[in-house]
């Protein structure tokens, strides 16, 4: 890029070729006052404060003019200052210039302005005053405060919405001294389609928009979001060994400097009050006692000793570090002899994975894709490439409310012209930018995936290239198309074909093509066929060339790291079979041990195993078993059988209420680790703080209960001597795969299906407001969650007789719950759908488990409604209210 000489103010700069004057002088630390311009923002020239003069007397505002060679101008003219004070003036006599106890004092634009053009703000406003109204200020969202009286009408949240965070929840209403910003119906923020990400509030230049909290940090830490799989890249700001606010990292090629609600403003569960501080013994029922580490880890080893082998099972964390999690598994096999080692990313990574492995792919680390000679040979990262592709496929996710910060950069690159392609049985918000919106019925995504396969062997429109030299089963993947006419396809999915041949086409001619899934699609008995077929889809089309061809999304920070690490039962790290005699071999050398030759159990295995008394000892990393698996009274019963638990967590849980032994963990941002995100990028997280009380990291505990147990192989001073071990065991193990396998698939009927008695089909998206355990100890996110709420269309509404807001009882083949209604024409016909909230939905599933790679149906079941009969006091209530 050309640079461009000018002089502003008699000084010769320099600046580059396109930018504005604006620019060209803050580059150069040359001051010009503005109010609407942010440098994240297209440049707007509504306040008219950066007017500049050029050298031949005209006026020009800066933010809005690109600067040429030769350029003259003055910023601070007594004829400028003609113009532009009265601008300035205008805008304090109508500000209330409570400065002293302003949220934003010392950060305030305006405040800066004044004290450049020395302007004196009393004398103003004792001449000046225009308007004695007083707009009530909005302080109904729990982070932060809309005060209308202190607005400059800049338009930067607007631009901001619109713009960055993409929700349009603000504009600009009425006229003349009326004029203000407000959400639709100016109902209060907290109301309003604003998703709370605080975009706004970082860039507003006074005091309009502040957060409540105005702690400012000592010092700054490197850190990774512990929410949801993408890992945004963040900094904690930290003061007194507490976090005080959060930032994004404007450099990450993650989250390109943005934030979620929960990323911003969900760090209050790391000071929650209630925090394990000290390790705890049970006695007896609802008992326990607090004691040493020396105590409770010597009466680990003591019952540990008693139960090894095939007695014993270690379920791991998601929400750990890669450190944590290698250390675990290695724990269960060198020290306890054990292969039953599972983690809860068997209900969202594992069908991926699986897929990824018979499909020929390889998985971990991004390190092995490098290696694969049909892989592009430059490392890819699908969030550096997202707002590029030519076409972006969505299965069973809703982005917006599971990844925001993702579902931002796919409507950049639809805002680019890539083509969308949603399959969804309900609408999300992303429906209104797709090209095609295809909606089958819950539970039938397989026979659609493949009908769009058929339709793109049948025309000719795969990569035939590719597939000769890279697939080993084409023709045999080409006859079990014929079981998928788009007859039959459109029978059982209800998507009309011309539509589905439309979706295929609008795949296979647009390239590079990017498919994103989630617990959609892999939380059925059918999970792992399903990520099948959208492979095919990708290696059909030759997609699959690209690392971000497939992206597999998942709810937990790590869960790919915890795979990746060997916490899964039938591989060793880097996905290195247990069965495999050499393998096993290497890591008998590598760890200096004998290892187990039999793959060990699941979780349903485990849960299984424990009830039928043959694994009698737990040891629960960062879970609670009895909110995350379905049926909760089945894990109740394991738990109540087991001879020995150990729950080693932040918190309480329901499991450790089991536990024997409860060991308090310290959080993420008190230790340093690394983990893996949804894309395969390693991301490395700094210690911030101090552990809380007597808490400690993962890996320490389990390297001390090691120690005791008298093997060498885990003796670790730091994180980064574990990663250091981690990173050889990978070197040792390189695997290369050169082609393909097409998967040949067959349809089933989903394990959950209507009937008369059931006629309703109920599906459950995630709250952008609810993620699990981090986010119900933070009392902003309770706050603005969603109430238990089940939506249903108008019509299925009417078929019952239920109204609007009303209580009533949802029932199962397998249990029944209470939710309010609520009628949404955007819900299809025999559909409902309710936002997912841990544990809530568990007593309507199918407790059925069939086979190691199959899942329950966890996302969908056939229901009736009900209405609940009211007592007597309380038709005494009402009739009373109508008197």
């Amino acid at each position: 890029m050309g640079r461009v000489n000018l002089m502003i103010n008699g000084q010769e700069i320099q600046s580059w070729q396109g930018a504005t004057i604006l620019e060209a002088a803050l580059e150069n630390k040359i001051y010009i006052p503005h109010l609407c311009y942010h440098p994240d923002l297209k440049p707007q020239g509504v306040c008219r404060v950066c007017l500049v003069e050029l050298d031949n007397g005209q006026f020009v505002a800066s933010c809005r003019t690109p600067v040429k060679e030769g350029m003259v101008l003055e910023t601070n003219s007594p004829e400028l200052d003609r113009v532009r004070r009265p601008i300035i003036e205008m805008i304090i006599a109508n500000h209330h210039m409570d400065c002293r106890n302003c949220l934003k004092k010392g950060q305030c634009q305006l405040q800066k302005i004044m004290a450049y053009m020395k302007i004196d703000k009393h004398t103003i406003q004792q001449h000046m005053r225009l308007s004695l109204r007083e707009i009530l200020v909005d302080d109904s969202n729990p982070f932060f405060i809309r005060d209308h009286n202190k607005c400059v009408m800049c338009g930067i949240c607007v631009s901001t919405c619109r713009e960055i965070a993409k929700i349009n929840a603000i504009d600009f209403v009425g006229r003349g001294n009326k004029l203000k910003i407000a959400t639709f119906g100016d109902s209060e923020i907290a109301n309003s389609k604003c998703i709370s990400c605080g975009e706004c509030v970082i860039r507003c230049p006074v005091g309009a928009l502040a957060f409540k909290d105005t702690r400012k940090p000592t010092k700054e830490v490197k850190s990774v979001c512990p929410y949801c799989g993408v890992g945004c890249d963040i900094y904690l700001g930290i003061k007194d060994n507490q976090i005080v606010n959060v930032r994004a990292d404007k450099s990450s090629s993650v989250n390109f400097g943005s934030l979620c609600v929960k990323g911003r403003f969900g760090m209050e569960f790391v000071h929650s009050p209630d925090r394990l501080k000290d390790p705890l013994i049970r006695q007896g029922k609802d008992k326990s006692e607090k004691v040493s580490w020396d105590e409770a880890l010597d009466l680990i080893v003591k019952n540990f000793s008693k139960y090894k082998n095939e007695e014993f099972a270690l379920i791991a964390s998601t929400k750990c570090t890669n450190e944590d999690n290698y250390i675990a598994q290695k724990f269960a096999r060198v020290i306890m002899g054990s292969n039953n080692i599972d983690t809860m990313a068997r209900f969202c990574y594992a069908p991926a994975i699986s897929a990824f492995r018979r499909t020929g792919q390889c998985v971990g680390f991004g390190l092995n894709q490098e290696d694969n000679p049909c892989f592009s040979p430059q490392t890819e990262h699908i969030l550096d490439k997202i707002e590029k592709v030519s076409c972006v496929l969505i299965a069973g996710a809703n982005m917006t409310r599971s990844f925001p910060v993702l579902a931002l950069k796919i409507k950049r690159a639809v805002n680019r012209g890539a083509k969308l392609i949603i399959i969804s049985p309900n609408e999300t918000e992303l429906c209104i930018n797709a090209d095609k919106w295809l909606k089958p019925y819950p539970g039938t995504d397989l026979a659609l995936l493949m009908g769009m396969c058929n339709v793109i062997v049948e025309e000719e429109l795969y990569d035939r290239s590719f597939t000769e030299m890279y697939c080993n089963n084409f023709n045999e993947f080409s006859e079990i198309l014929g079981d998928f006419s788009l007859g039959r396809v459109e029978r059982i999915t209800g998507v009309p074909r011309v539509l589905i041949e439309e979706a295929a086409r609008l795949y296979a001619g647009s390239y590079p093509a990017a498919i994103f899934w989630g617990s959609g699609i892999t939380q059925h008995t059918n999970g792992t066929d399903n990520v099948h077929a959208l492979i095919n889809l990708a290696i059909l089309t030759a997609n699959i060339k690209h690392s971000f061809s497939l992206n597999p999304l998942s709810g937990q920070s790590n869960s790919l790291g915890a795979c990746d690490m060997g916490c899964l039962p039938d591989y060793y790290p880097c996905y290195q079979p247990v069965t495999s005699s050499d393998v096993r071999e290497t890591f008998e050398s590598m760890w200096n041990c004998k290892l187990n030759p039999d793959p060990g159990l699941t979780i349903p295995e485990i849960i299984d195993a424990t009830i039928a008394g043959k694994i009698k000892a737990l040891y629960i990393i960062g879970t609670d078993l009895t909110k995350s698996f379905v049926p909760a009274k089945k894990v109740d019963v394991a738990l109540k059988k087991a001879k020995f638990i150990v729950s080693q967590d932040m918190f309480l849980n329901d499991t450790a209420k089991y536990a024997n032994v409860i060991l308090p963990a310290a959080s993420f941002a008190e230790k340093e680790g690394t983990i893996i995100n949804t894309e395969g990028k390693t991301q490395k997280i700094e210690r911030a703080l101090e552990p809380l009380g007597n808490s400690r990291p993962d890996w320490s505990i389990i390297c001390e209960l090691a120690k005791r147990f008298e093997h060498q192989g885990f003796i670790f001073g730091s994180a980064e001597e574990i990663l250091s071990e981690i990173f050889t065991v990978i070197q040792h193990l390189p695997e290369r795969i050169g082609k393909f396998n097409l998967f040949p698939l067959q349809y089933t009927h989903p394990a959950e299906t209507t009937d008369i008695d059931y006629p309703i089909i109920l599906t459950t998206e995630r709250d952008i407001y609810n993620y699990g355990v981090f986010s119900e100890k933070v009392e902003g996110l309770k706050i603005l969650k969603s109430k238990n709420y089940i939506y249903i269309n108008p019509k299925d509404a009417d078929d019952f007789g239920i109204s609007d807001m009303e209580e009533i009882r949802i029932i199962s083949r397998h249990g029944s719950i209470q939710a309010e209604s609520r009628l949404s024409k955007s819900t299809p016909t025999g559909l409902a759908v309710m936002n997912l909230e841990k544990g809530k939905f568990n007593p309507l599933l199918n407790p059925v488990l069939n086979g190691i790679s199959k899942t329950p149906e966890i996302k969908m079941c056939a229901i009736r409604f009900e209405k609940i009969k009211a007592s007597k006091k309380r038709q005494k209530r009402v009739s009373e209210s109508y008197v």
